[in-house]
């Protein structure tokens, strides 16, 4: 196409009745004395949006214009703008026309920009016009961190040589801020926070090293770089995280804080001896967006009422249950969130402190100087407090000294790994608790399981297959019939997977005086007729096919929370 012409954005917008003569001058007025491009005045004053200004553009340019929140650009045409001179101009590749490439710009009448970016290209140019948050955006996820990734660990590759070093030299010598051990690491945390992984999975194999995140519960290869780099990668872990460098045969755990991209995100630390070096996770928790409120976890709406109400009552015991990894410690904190006032005194007993809440007293379990559940919880006691906190429910010692602390005017949080509610009194049963104390001091049980969002920006209504109707029929029955759901096709806002982002679904077993009653009688199935018809069908299964009605997410998330409490 023709080299696009100089014009001028106030008139264009003027001419198409979008802006107003007043508008104009105050623009300009402000571009003069603070120097700001016009556009951006324009956007901040509220005169026009921003993708009004491109669609403006675009009619004046007769050139078409590219909403990057519903485009997937392909990873290999991005290749052919580098990432700087992309973020510089403001530009992306597109599509392949053959001849030419179609260029999404955000200023499409820089003609300086259009001159160098043909002569990057090498081939003509067919322009659109694209918004630049979209762009800046789409940039970001499209230009993964992946090649600077792997070139990060070739060099540090060529640096140790074939030749036996002192990584201990490598690690704490001058300018070690420079080394590419640091900046491999730094890079690899800066693009683990960008796509939202929850952990980073560093490991060892015979011939090459993996490092994979894990994103919304699923894991993802990273890159992949050679073996013989995960010595140095994990020393520098062992000594930002003050664990012991010299000890290669036992497993560790630790923690350490970093800056990425200017926040603030703890780091918890685990290393285990593997037949081809130590494999390191970390757990990322970032303490940016705080604990998440109750209202924010997308419990039904009457789970939510009875909860708020059970948790302000003077004593007892709330469980949350659910696998690892299924937010049974978030839910608990956004209880603890509510309950977090001055005239409550608040003790935690974790391992680890995942969460730090002002306001509290948190104590961290040291099971190595015998500083564990059961005594920290008898010493709680002391302490004379309102709430307590216990991690997690893990012998007949803590259950016990647990609901006892329940029984005598204490209110109790804690978690369990039960497959459901229904089960979980008959659990502590089993653990050696007796039947009079689990039946006076339970109030409340919760069990959850975390499936992942559709993305708002690629998913679509679609019928289900055969297998997922028929799964879908053996819940609903005659309901089934007509059943749709959302899914998305992956873009560049999701990486590629569809989901971004994960809910709950919850279940929840209040110990009325019927099922109290029922947990007193001998014979269990009375217990779980008594519990089921408690719960009246509103079941963690049938919560996921709510979701999956209302759009959120997909029947194969559904499905596959279902197979974790189905076991």
């Amino acid at each position: 196409m023709p080299r696009p012409e100089k014009v001028r954005l106030g008139e264009i917008l003027l001419r198409q009745g979008l802006l107003t003569e007043a508008q104009l001058k105050s623009a300009l007025d402000d571009q003069k004395r603070t120097g700001r491009r016009l556009g951006r005045v324009f956007i901040d004053a509220g005169f026009v949006t921003e993708e009004t200004i491109c669609q403006a553009l675009a009619r004046q340019l007769q050139i078409s214009f590219v909403d990057l929140r519903q485009f997937t650009p392909k990873p290999e045409l991005l290749g052919k703008l580098p990432e700087s001179q992309a973020r510089r101009y403001r530009a992306m590749v597109l599509e392949d026309l053959g001849a030419a490439y179609r260029l999404g710009m955000a200023d499409p009448t820089d003609l300086p920009a259009y001159d160098e970016l043909t002569r990057l290209l090498k081939r003509d140019i067919e322009l659109a016009v694209v918004a630049e948050s979209q762009l800046l955006a789409a940039i970001d996820r499209g230009y993964a961190r992946t090649q600077e990734i792997s070139g990060l660990a070739q060099e540090l590759g060529e640096e140790i040589g074939d030749a036996a070093v002192s990584f201990t030299t490598l690690a704490t010598s001058a300018g070690a801020e420079e080394a590419p051990v640091v900046k491999l690491l730094q890079t690899v945390f800066d693009e683990a926070l960008r796509v939202r992984a929850s952990d980073i999975h560093i490991e060892p194999q015979e011939s090459r090293l993996f490092i994979r995140f894990r994103i919304d519960g699923v894991l993802y290869v990273q890159t992949e770089a050679e073996s013989k780099i995960s010595a140095p990668l994990v020393l520098r872990l062992k000594l930002m995280s003050g664990l012991d460098i010299s000890e290669k045969r036992l497993p560790q755990d630790g923690r350490f804080v970093a800056t990425v991209r200017n926040t603030q995100v703890d780091v918890r630390i685990s290393t285990m001896p593997t037949q081809h070096g130590e494999s390191v996770v970390m757990r990322i928790l970032n303490q940016a967006g705080g604990v998440v409120t109750l209202d924010r976890l997308g419990m039904p709406g009457p789970v939510l009422d009875r909860m708020r109400r059970i948790i302000q009552r003077p004593s007892g015991m709330v469980l949350v249950t659910g696998p690892t990894g299924s937010g049974k410690t978030t839910t608990l904190y956004a209880a603890l969130g509510e309950l977090n006032t001055t005239e409550r005194k608040i003790i935690t007993v974790e391992d680890p402190v995942e969460y730090r809440l002002p306001g509290l007293n948190q104590v961290q379990v040291h099971e190595k100087i015998d500083l564990t559940f059961g005594r920290v919880l008898r010493t709680a006691l002391r302490q004379d407090p309102d709430v307590i906190l216990v991690g997690e429910m893990r012998d007949q010692g803590t259950v016990e000294t647990g609901l006892r602390a329940a029984l005598t005017g204490h209110l109790v949080l804690s978690t369990l790994h039960t497959n459901d509610a229904v089960s979980t009194p008959i659990r502590l049963l089993d653990m050696g608790a007796p039947r009079y104390m689990v039946a006076m001091s339970l109030q409340v049980v919760i069990a959850q399981r975390l499936v992942r969002v559709n993305c708002s920006h690629c998913s679509d209504w679609h019928e289900p297959d055969v297998h997922e109707r028929e799964w879908v029929r053996m819940e609903l029955g005659d309901r089934a019939a007509g059943f749709r759901q959302r899914r998305g096709a992956g873009c560049l806002q999701c990486n590629q997977t569809g989901y971004a982002g994960r809910v709950g679904v919850y279940e929840m077993l209040e110990m009325t005086r019927p099922v109290v009653d029922a947990a007193n009688h001998g014979d269990p199935q009375v217990f779980m007729e008594a519990a089921r018809r408690q719960m009246g069908g509103m079941t963690l299964r049938r919560h996921a096919l709510e979701l999956v009605a209302e759009g959120r997410t997909t029947i194969a998330e559904a499905m596959r929370a279902s197979n974790q409490f189905e076991d």
